[in-house]
């Protein structure tokens, strides 16, 4: 065994041999010098100041996120920003925490959180006068397969259109940037620039110093022990010192966050788990440096390492059946007191990962270990923070779950101080959205998911993704048990909804690739099924309201940029932020007069009630809301042959003259009532809503009239490949909080000359009257193997214009597609330029969408020739 093994047997003997599991340690095991402060505290027994009796925010939380967002809204010029921290400023997670930073993000939105954060860090001492030890080297994710290579490929088409400079380099020169790589079997690695690592208490403590300077007051020891909503939408903060009577409050409370939570009613799913990581002595060959070594990321070892001084820093991340969750805490609450502790490390559970680590930087073979560190980090479902206004009360904001906090700190601060001062997001960050997690979402999901999603830290991140801990939830649409053992399927805001569907001889399963992998030929299949015959879909996963009243068409009209539909009848129509975004896109039946059925996607289901709801609620409407999505299930069937399917089950017309476009009606179908509207996802006829209780009754009824007609299922791959090829607009794509309606080409929709001042309405014509920049534009691309997906970075003469929004193969056309938005001066028909795709660029034409017309637009069009005729 090794000289590196044998002394962290002794050093764990050494530190724990009196202790029972959780321990105060001493000064030794934190491995920043500027971090001895952690121990000396910065709370008394007492306040030491006179509480504030009213403030507009109210932070609950002093760890860098907290800290952070007192900052910037103080800084913003928001007056009254108080925070409330229970014991000392950092205790919970950010005190020992390894204080990672980087640029790089797998996802296209929290890169813009991660610039944010470093570039403050950059700044932040000259700005306060406070030292934040902030270290610069760069960092290298390394590739030592040809999975990780494509990986590499895969992320950088992704970041080429960001402004964050990033490389994919040989190991020649990942040897040069971490001289004591063994790069046996270094295949490549992504470089970052101004990657590094910085001291966290050090950053907290800077950033309380800037709040503290812009005029927000920071109180502790003065832990929340209660919190009680008033009938005006405030807050009553109460604590030992007294109450403040705060407009809104902020829960940045770390692995508290539960508890906070609690205090309202809200069972947040976060759950702290263990991260260990260990720090070396003095290595000489470190120290013989002339220059730090950058962070590295070994990828298949899954672990990091940066430079400790002249030592050497470590963490991995263990595979997810030996991760331990800290599961009491959920159960029984987080122990009174505990702030400035650690856990027991175990050293079965990171033994393999520290192997690797040796046998890739072999220095660490002679090195002597001094500290190891294992702490509590938060950590939710599915990795990401929950930031953002809280669905169900008012003016309650959440900034929890953070299992990366100090590279999130300083962006996520700007984001929600940006959002809380100005009305709207600085920009789309729905992935972070809080309410993206609802009831379905119970302690044993939460458990499995958080195993899961630690345990995937460093898998290679395919498109399309899917992870199937914990499912399926307690959401199930009426055809789930029917379906699920026929399909692949997708996990949708808590429902399993079926990707594709089987046939004999097909390869089966989930076989994720970055290029076309099994589910290609099946998803073209299906197509064909829509365009020549008749197919049906699960859409059960569609949210699902009913806004109903006295003032509920004064409410629409408010929110909604289109004009509201009459009685029976369907629109699409957007609301939009007060900067004239789209912030939703939702489908509108007036189904009695002053009641109205709202249908949107899955993803945003609490994110657009929120919205409605707050606006209710602030403009003082007299409405009733109701959320109905798990009570309703959804049936589209789809293709030429719907009709004579349809009519086989109902005494209904269904014809085209007796069932008009955007037309919604009530209808027995094989005896059981449905409500049924004519409008087209794909190629669809027709969206059934159905009582789940009775969706798998409809379903076989639909199934069985319909053999003669060549019914069969299809899923949601077939769907977005459809959808693309008819030119729609999906929202979360084509459109969200970073565009607004008219590049996104949704002028039909909006209605600039209604008489109703609708939210953004102003904005719009502003932006209208100025001018566009850029607009949406409709691609074909010539691949090989490959399809776009969105998130592409488009080039012309080497340089980068634009990026796609979303992509797919055209089965119709033989010919894969994407949207993309360019400049104006490039978006004419016939425009050349290249989409990048795992680093091949390919050539890609401006085309007249859409490829493929609707049903309505055929039959319309057919008339017209006819007559013509």
């Amino acid at each position: 065994m090794s000289r590196i093994l044998n002394l962290i047997s002794i050093q764990l003997r050494k530190d724990f041999s009196a202790c029972g599991g959780i321990s105060r340690l001493p000064l030794r095991t934190i491995c920043c010098t500027s971090r001895k402060h952690a121990e000396e505290g910065d709370a008394s027994s007492v306040l030491g100041k006179r509480l504030k009796d009213t403030a507009d925010t109210v932070i609950i939380g002093g760890g860098c996120v907290g800290v952070s967002v007192a900052y910037h809204l103080a800084k913003g010029g928001m007056k009254d920003v108080v925070l409330l921290e229970k014991s000392e400023l950092t205790a919970g997670s950010t005190w020992h925490a390894a204080g990672l930073t980087t640029y790089y993000h797998p996802g296209i939105n929290l890169k813009k959180v991660h610039f944010d954060s470093i570039k403050l860090y950059e700044s932040l001492e000259a700005e306060t006068g406070q030292a934040v030890g902030f270290h610069q080297p760069g960092s290298v994710r390394i590739a030592s397969t040809a999975a990780r290579v494509d990986e590499m490929k895969y992320q950088m088409t992704r970041t080429h259109w960001h402004v964050t400079p990033q490389y994919l380099i040989g190991p020649e020169k990942v040897k040069e940037l971490f001289p004591l790589l063994n790069i046996d079997k270094v295949l490549a690695g992504l470089y970052t620039p101004g990657d590094g690592h910085i001291d966290p208490y050090s950053l907290t403590m800077a950033l309380a110093a800037g709040a503290r300077m812009y005029g927000a007051q920071i109180y502790n020891p003065a832990p929340v022990t209660g919190l009680n909503p008033t009938t005006d939408g405030k807050w009553d903060v109460q604590t030992p010192h007294g109450t403040i009577r705060a407009n809104r409050i902020v829960n940045a409370t770390g692995f508290w966050a539960r508890e906070v939570g609690k205090m309202i009613g809200f069972e947040h799913p976060t759950i702290p788990v263990h991260h260990q990581y260990v720090v070396t002595a003095t290595v000489p060959e470190v120290k013989a440096l002339k220059k730090e070594l950058a962070v590295i990321r070994d990828l298949e070892g899954s672990y990091y390492m940066r430079q400790e001084r002249d030592g050497l820093l470590f963490g991995p991340y263990e595979k997810m059946e030996k991760m331990v969750l800290q599961d009491s805490w959920v159960r029984n609450g987080v122990p009174p007191g505990f702030g400035k502790e650690l856990f027991e490390s175990d050293l079965d559970r990171i033994m393999e990962h520290i192997e690797m680590a040796m046998e890739m930087v072999p220095v660490l073979k002679k090195a002597d270990i001094i500290n190891v560190v294992s702490g509590p980090i938060t950590y939710t479902p599915d990795l990401l923070p929950m930031v953002g206004p809280h669905h169900g009360v008012h003016n309650y904001w959440t900034a929890i779950g953070f299992g990366y906090g100090v590279i999130h700190a300083g962006g996520i601060g700007k984001f929600l101080s940006d959002w809380i001062r100005n009305g709207e997001p600085p920009y789309d960050l729905i992935e972070c959205d809080p309410n993206r997690y609802s009831k379905w979402t119970d302690v044993p999901f939460m458990c499995a998911k958080a195993r899961e999603s630690y345990g995937f830290n460093n898998v290679v991140g395919y498109p399309k993704e899917e992870r199937f801990a914990g499912r399926p939830t307690s959401r199930r649409s009426g055809v789930y048990e029917l379906l699920k053992d026929k399909c692949s399927m997708g996990f949708h805001a808590g429902w399993d909804q079926p990707h594709w569907f089987y046939k004999p001889g097909d390869d089966t399963g989930y076989k994720p690739s970055f290029r076309r992998t099994n589910w290609f030929n099946p998803v073209g299949r299906e197509c064909r099924l829509v365009m020549e015959k008749v197919g049906v879909i699960d859409l059960t996963p569609f949210g699902k309201f009913i806004v109903k009243g006295k003032d509920s068409l004064k409410l629409l009209d408010r929110l909604f940029a289109n004009t509201m539909p009459k009685v029976g009848q369907t629109n699409i129509s957007h609301m939009l932020t007060p900067a004239g975004r789209v912030f939703a896109e939702v489908t509108i039946t007036q189904l009695t007069p002053g009641e109205f059925l709202l249908i949107t996607g899955s993803g945003s289901e609490l994110h657009d009630l929120r919205w409605i709801e707050t606006e209710a609620a602030e403009g003082r409407y007299d409405v009733a809301i109701s959320n109905v999505t798990d009570e309703i299930g959804v049936l589209g069937i789809a293709g030429p042959n719907s009709r004579k399917v349809l009519q086989k089950l109902t005494d209904e017309d269904m014809s085209d003259a007796g069932f008009r476009f955007l037309q919604c009606k009530n209808i027995q179908l094989a005896g059981i009532p449905i409500r049924a509207i004519r409008i087209s996802y794909t190629a669809a006829f027709s969206v059934l809503y159905i009582d789940q209780k009775d969706m798998a009754a409809v379903y076989q009824a639909m199934m069985e009239a319909g053999k003669d007609e060549g019914v069969d299922n299809f899923g949601t791959y077939a769907m977005a490949s459809l959808r693309l090829e008819k030119g729609f607009r999906g929202w979360g794509a084509e459109m969200n909080c970073d565009t607004n309606p008219l590049e996104a080409g949704l002028d039909y929709f909006i209605k600039l000359n209604k008489p109703a001042d609708f939210i953004g309405k102003a904005a719009l014509k502003q932006i209208k009257a100025e001018g566009l920049k850029r607009k949406l534009s409709y691609l074909s691309v010539r691949t090989d193997d490959i399809d776009p997906e969105g998130n592409e970075t488009i080039w012309l003469n080497g340089k980068v214009v634009g990026n796609t929004t979303s992509g797919a193969y055209s089965y119709s056309s033989q010919q894969s597609l994407a949207f993309g938005y360019l400049p104006l001066e490039l978006c004419s028909v016939g425009q050349q330029v290249e989409v990048e795709l795992l680093g091949k660029k390919y050539p890609a034409t401006v085309i007249q969408e859409p490829l493929v017309h609707t049903e309505p637009t055929r039959t319309r069009l057919a008339k017209k020739a006819k007559a013509k005729a």
